[in-house]
């Protein structure tokens, strides 16, 4: 299963991305300054949910393909099966 994001889900995704890389370099930089813990803490969540939200994007943008792909397609039944137990797979993985 190959994703292929472009246009605004792309732009989405490498913007949570980076604001995940953003708050984490901010916690890295907090502990070594021996920052409260309640303020890392914080920003460790919220990183948390940057890289969350970026991965159920990226699955979303993947199960939306792999939909397509299954309708347009004539595929086998195991071959469906295939894939729905790929995307449980990476749907339990952020979870």
């Amino acid at each position: 299963m190959e994703l292929d994001l472009a246009g605004a889900e792309l732009k989405a995704v490498l913007n949570r991305l980076r604001r995940a890389q953003g708050q984490i370099t901010g916690v890295i930089r907090m502990i070594e300054e021996g920052r409260d813990c309640e303020e890392v803490v914080t920003q460790l969540a919220a990183a948390s949910r940057a890289l969350d939200r970026a991965g159920f994007a990226i699955i979303a943008t993947g199960l939306q393909q792999c939909l397509t792909d299954i309708e347009g397609d004539a595929s086998s039944d195991a071959g469906r099966e295939e894939t729905k137990a790929r995307l449980e797979k990476l749907f339990l993985s952020l979870a």
